[in-house]
């Protein structure tokens, strides 16, 4: 497959990432043959860097570096809360207006590679959300007659693992087709009447001041077949919301 190209420099590529999609070779998940930055290296013909990661489940913005030099320098970015990066969500209920998620979370330890590391204290996350949109479905969701969704913008200000995922789920409005925290008779309901089956959650917007140019960078990804769907399903009309 050809990865959609969203931005590319001397130093520094943006790609799409596609939904399922894991970002490089991991052992654990051993059977997986495709990895983004594999593919990614393929397709242009030189080595790729990482700097960040989506969750495999996650589509939109990847930023690699060209070389290992701006993969530490942008790293650092990242870690010093130096690139804005804005999501889409669509989640269970009505999540109205704007607000913070300040809640600190737990430290998750992998069963096999931390097995002997010691519990953390949980770290400092914050999340900004603004509510773009609500929708009534007239089919049952769980033990509600209909089904309410909302789309909502997300700004992470922490970069905790799974924070946007754990942080909905906080509020207890997860997001949809989320199998590890979000509602499992909500994820069925949302396959069953539209076919959508992926975790709605796409990295729409990357800003950052590149390291060389000192020009400020923005990057925006397009939403996939099955967001386009569900937009046009519940009526959401995602170019205006964006505005």
């Amino acid at each position: 497959m050809e990865l959609e190209i969203l931005y590319r420099d001397d130093e520094l590529i943006a790609i799409n990432k596609p939904a399922g999609m894991l970002v490089h070779r991991s052992w654990l998940d051993k059977h997986e043959t495709v990895f983004a930055m594999q593919t990614l290296r393929d397709q242009i013909g030189q080595h790729v860097f990482p700097i960040h990661r989506l969750d495999r489940p996650t589509s939109g913005v990847l930023l690699f570096a060209l070389n290992s030099e701006m993969a530490r320098i942008m790293s650092e970015q990242f870690e010093q809360h130096q690139v804005q990066k804005g999501y889409l969500a669509v989640v269970r209920g009505y999540l109205l207006g704007e607000g913070r998620v300040d809640y600190p979370l737990k430290v998750q330890l992998d069963k096999i590679a931390d097995k002997f590391s010691q519990a953390k204290e949980p770290q400092q996350a914050i999340t900004d959300y603004h509510s773009l949109a609500t929708v009534e479905m007239p089919y049952p969701a769980g033990k509600f007659p209909t089904a309410r969704y909302s789309l909502v913008a997300l700004f992470p200000q922490t970069g905790r693992k799974h924070q946007l995922r754990r942080h909905l789920k906080h509020l207890f409005h997860p997001i949809l087709g989320d199998t590890n925290y979000g509602d499992l008779h909500q994820n069925r309901a949302l396959t069953a009447q539209t076919g959508c089956d992926r975790l709605m959650l796409h990295s729409y917007q990357m800003g950052f001041v590149h390291p060389r140019t000192a020009q400020k960078i923005s990057i925006n990804a397009p939403l996939d077949q099955q967001w386009l769907d569900l937009g046009e399903r519940f009526g959401w009309n995602f170019a205006e919301l964006l505005k």
